[in-house]
């Protein structure tokens, strides 16, 4: 997941081609998917007042929300889409490895 993220968000990454950019939208859609649920279960096992639980929550949000977007209809459209994507699998990723694990 991070490694599709990733090579779309480094400062000197080159943009995907259009015959890439569906594929791509589609894979990081689909880890989305994937990764929501599974931050949501663990960070709901945290206390209320927690602030990596709030924090997880909100990017839980901002994902379902950049989930129901349209990609748009022309390639720079696309392509700012599919960053956006990849920078909610990233942030996913890194609010799992917050509150996947044991909490204290």
């Amino acid at each position: 997941m991070r490694a599709t993220a990733r090579c779309l968000l480094l400062a000197d990454a080159e943009p995907p081609l259009p015959q890439d950019l569906e594929t791509l939208t589609l894979r990081l859609r689909g880890y989305m998917m994937q990764a929501i649920p599974v931050v949501e279960s663990a960070a709901l096992t945290w206390p209320e007042d927690d602030v990596p639980r709030a924090c997880a929550l909100a990017c839980i949000g901002e994902a379902r929300m950049r989930l129901r977007l349209d990609p748009g209809h022309n390639l720079p459209t696309g392509i700012r889409h599919v960053q956006r994507l990849a920078r909610s699998v990233n942030a996913l990723c890194d609010h799992y490895q917050t509150v996947g694990g044991e909490h204290r």
